[in-house]
């Protein structure tokens, strides 16, 4: 123990000295009703104490009781100081009774050692829990102090608990609690540390007024969309500050405090109640496991470093052809999983002697494929680009995974596969075809995840709303009835972590995205939330839509059938097309030959031959002074 932890705890390590005294003659006395036997077994008492005084301190120590900040013991702690003093009695005990087996001691009465085990379990752990009571003691005058905001909280769950319990401790962040809000009929007009559960969310409007409320946080990492939209619009109407805590996926791995409170965002509007959370089989599937994540410098791919490197792989390997962006990826897990192996490589998935040599020296086992070019109109633009990074970057990474023996090969696939308009859209459908086809082939767990938007990646319409309203607008909208699936990022990496352990080969799974949502919808949104008007503050306006978009997306093709997975919102499709090896060798090669000779117009004609229900073709070319 070092020195300045030990003199933190010497009032600690002297109150237990004093406490095996007490509870040494308090045994005793118990046992003899401080009666003439008291005074004949007093030499015992004391051989217990003498005893009791070298072992439990070191039996403590060992447990880490002085290595504890006791103002904030939970119920963990308390099992700790029960197999703390359990343990130091049952050992006190043992060298009594050896001694007496020796006749080093006279008759001893032994059930003065459990009254000792009972004394000290009560004395040790009120006197640790009393520190705690005492350094959660409201300093008096707290609420006297200038610029305390009285507070509202929506959720008198566990997080709202651990919430309140925050604000009332710390009195810097100088917020008092002043009521609950909750839907749970069993917990209204109960107290959670002297705070009421006056109402459910629908009282907020008439209880913002009643209790002079100065600010609103809500405290349900599940709160679904709706429930946050009703709270975000009575607060913005009533001109109070409102905060949310990050949703359920944000905080996986994560704590609960006031730290984490932030402002609400447009994905907290969209948020759906979250499904059933099925961890253990993910950590099977990546507990111990080398993994390699392409394209781990993008908004998806760091993401799924951070949760994949919650579940103990052996060692974490970020590949991507951005070095600025992966080494920023490579200092935010190095400083949240700082004993992780991480494995920082530049590489282009195009390049297959690169890729090779790293799968020889690194040899992961699980690999989740997330490179490629996404960028809709540019991609209309840069046709050969997207060819050879999303096409023949993946049968790269497919080939070296198969000759590297990976166990597990994820491709991540966009809703914009399904009947392609666009460039992008029809390299990732062949880049599925790939997939699919080498598990086929292999037999090896190979398989595709498809999904549509995500809400905060760098290539999302938010950014880009969020830019032009700082710009004083007007905010850009390709059509009036342009709409799209949307997901947050943090909820589509769960889903894809959840059905890759669902994969035998072969598969195409698909996440439930719910309803689509209006392009304009999404901008009113953003532009209430900066606390501004739609129409009056920021206008909005109408542009065309650009090259290779659709008005609506879609999951699967007409006719397709699926069929449901253990997952609510994870569907597997069933009856995917499928080319032979022989054909799709040939139409890749074909494409790769010629995106390498700049023909961008026989591409477009194959992607529109090859695949189903395409209209590449028919998409107009690209303007390049409007891609944004």
């Amino acid at each position: 123990m070092k020195p300045r932890l030990f003199f933190r705890n010497r009032m600690v390590f002297f109150g237990d000295l004093f406490i095996i005294v007490v509870s040494a003659l308090g045994s005793f006395a118990l046992r003899t009703d401080l009666g003439p036997l008291f005074v004949y077994y007093l030499p015992q008492a004391l051989w217990l104490i003498g005893i009791s005084l070298i072992i439990k301190p070191l039996v403590y120590y060992s447990f880490g009781l002085y290595r504890r900040m006791w103002i904030y013991a939970s119920t963990k702690e308390l099992k700790l100081i029960v197999v703390a003093v359990s343990t130091a009695s049952v050992i006190v005990s043992l060298v009594i009774i050896l001694l007496r087996a020796f006749e080093v001691l006279p008759y001893y009465p032994r059930s003065t050692l459990l009254i000792d085990w009972l004394l000290s379990l009560v004395l040790v752990g009120g006197f640790r829990f009393s520190l705690r009571v005492i350094g959660e003691t409201q300093p008096p005058g707290i609420n006297t102090y200038t610029g305390v905001r009285r507070v509202l909280v929506i959720g008198a769950g566990d997080a709202g608990e651990l919430v309140v319990r925050e604000m009332q401790k710390n009195a810097q962040l100088r917020l008092q609690p002043v009521c609950f809000l909750d839907d749970d009929p069993d917990k209204q007009k109960k107290q959670i540390h002297g705070v009421p559960v006056v109402g459910r969310v629908n009282d907020l409007p008439r209880m913002v007024v009643v209790r002079r409320i100065q600010e609103v946080i809500i405290a349900i990492p599940s709160a679904p969309g709706r429930v946050i939209r009703q709270v975000a619009d009575v607060c913005r109407k009533r001109g109070i500050p409102f905060r949310t805590m990050p949703g359920i996926y944000e905080l996986i791995g994560g704590k609960v405090n006031v730290s984490r409170l932030r402002e609400v965002e447009i994905a907290d509007l969209l948020r759906r109640e979250p499904a059933s959370i099925n961890d253990r089989m993910i950590g099977a599937s990546l507990g111990g496991k080398q993994v390699l994540i392409t394209g781990a410098g993008g908004s998806i791919g760091i993401e799924l470093c951070r949760q994949v490197a919650r579940w103990g792989p052996s060692s974490l390997i970020l590949l991507g052809h951005g070095e600025n962006s992966i080494f920023e990826s490579l200092l935010e897990m190095e400083e949240n999983y700082p004993s992780l192996p991480i494995h920082a490589v530049i590489a282009d998935v195009r390049d297959i002697d690169r890729l090779n040599i790293v799968f020889d020296n690194l040899r992961p086992q699980v690999v989740f494929h997330t490179a490629a070019h996404k960028h809709v109109p540019l991609m209309e633009a840069n046709i050969e680009e997207a060819v050879t990074n999303n096409i023949l970057g993946t049968r790269n990474i497919v080939e070296v995974s198969l000759n590297y023996d990976v166990e597990r090969l994820v491709l991540i696939s966009s809703d914009k596969a399904i009947r392609p308009s666009s460039i992008y859209g029809g390299t990732k459908r062949l880049s599925e075809l790939l997939v699919l086809n080498a598990a086929h082939q292999s037999g090896r767990q190979f398989s595709v995840v498809r999904f549509g938007n995500v809400l905060g990646s760098r290539g999302s319409v938010v950014p880009l709303f969020e830019r032009q309203i700082a710009r004083g607008g007007p905010i850009t909208i390709t059509h009036p009835d342009m709409e799209r699936y949307f997901m947050t990022i943090p909820e589509a990496v769960y889903l894809v972590l959840q059905a890759s352990t669902m994969g035998q080969g072969g598969e195409v799974f698909v996440l439930n995205m719910g309803e689509q949502v209006r392009i304009q919808d999404l901008a009113e949104d953003i532009i209430r939330l900066s606390g501004l008007e739609p129409g009056t503050d920021i206008e909005i306006m109408f542009t065309g839509i650009r090259p290779g978009e659709k008005l609506s997306e879609e999951l699967w093709d007409k006719g397709a059938h699926y069929e449901p997975t253990s997952h609510p919102d994870i569907v597997l499709l069933a009856d995917e097309d499928l080319l032979t090896d022989p054909e799709l060798t040939h139409i890749v090669e074909q494409l790769v030959h010629l995106a390498r000779e700049g023909d961008s117009t026989a591409i477009v004609d194959i992607l529109d031959e090859c695949i189903p229900g395409s209209a590449v073709g028919s998409t107009p070319p690209p303007d390049l002074t409007s891609i944004v």
